[in-house]
């Protein structure tokens, strides 16, 4: 099965060539733009994820099939009240998986990937973890209410394509109606952001609701500055996409007991011994 997303692509690559103009045209100062290694990398990360998404995506939809078939209703695709909810629920969901994987630190080690980057324009928004599989627990529960397993694919494409756009730094301010209720390219930068006042916040999909209600929004106000707390420093794929991984192996493996083990896996980023979460 053949992701939906890949079908919007071509045009995701011509909006970075269009954008990347856009800067040797309209350059400005305080926007970090386009760097060829940076962007070279991050296509490849979204290309490689897109290969990897293909067998992937088959066995995703087998099993929200298995738990579609044990709920104890299902919901009408032809209702517009099934797509709301799905909307809803679809945005909830990534909420939830986008928090886990950045408070747990085995998850992060698969979502670090998208944080790499030093910059940040609609190339960063390819630059996508090749090990998707820590997500599915996140989006089942949308199968056992009902909601038909073709219908999550595609509204999980929506939000991946909406999610695109918000990786810019052209983009400045949006109508305050539309910053109070939607994610916007203001608030994704925040979440980019390695200040200490932008760690951890702005988790939204499509939707910055979740962000306000559970306490996690936190609006564009210093400088941002790209990329980790701690950058990998390298252009290479592999590196990029494992480095977390193979940090956390180490930790392990020096760690003295079980309980420590435990943590270098489950705990935070940068949790040791004795820290506190």
């Amino acid at each position: 099965m053949i992701p939906a997303v890949v079908y919007a692509v071509p045009a995701f690559v011509l909006l970075v060539v269009v954008e990347a103009l856009s800067y040797r045209f309209l350059p400005d100062d305080d926007e970090r733009g386009y760097e060829l290694r940076d962007t070279v990398t991050s296509m490849s990360m979204g290309a490689g994820s897109q290969v990897i998404a293909v067998p992937w995506k088959a066995a995703t939809i087998l099993l929200y099939a298995a738990v579609f078939t044990l709920a104890p209703w299902h919901l009408s695709p032809s209702s517009a009240w099934t797509w709301l909810l799905l909307l809803f629920a679809d945005d909830l969901a990534y909420y939830t998986f986008h928090r886990a994987h950045h408070r747990v630190r085995v998850l992060w080690a698969s979502h670090v990937v998208h944080h790499s980057s030093l910059r940040f324009n609609l190339s960063t928004a390819l630059r996508q973890s090749w090990t998707p599989m820590t997500g599915l627990p996140f989006w089942l529960p949308l199968a056992l209410l009902g909601i038909p397993p073709w219908m999550i694919l595609i509204q999980q494409a929506v939000s991946l394509v909406y999610q695109f756009f918000l990786h810019t730094e052209r983009v400045g301010r949006l109508w305050r109606p539309v910053e109070l209720v939607f994610n916007t390219p203001s608030h994704h930068r925040v979440h980019h952001g390695s200040n200490n006042v932008y760690l951890d916040r702005n988790y939204g999909g499509i939707l910055i609701v979740w962000d306000r209600l559970f306490r996690t929004f936190e609006p564009e106000g210093e400088r941002v500055e790209y990329g980790l707390t701690k950058n990998v420093g390298t252009y290479n794929p592999l590196r990029v996409a494992f480095h977390e991984y193979t940090a956390a192996w180490h930790d392990v493996r020096a760690a003295r007991h079980w309980r420590d083990r435990a943590g270098h896996l489950f705990g935070p980023p940068g949790w040791t011994p004795g820290a506190k979460s």
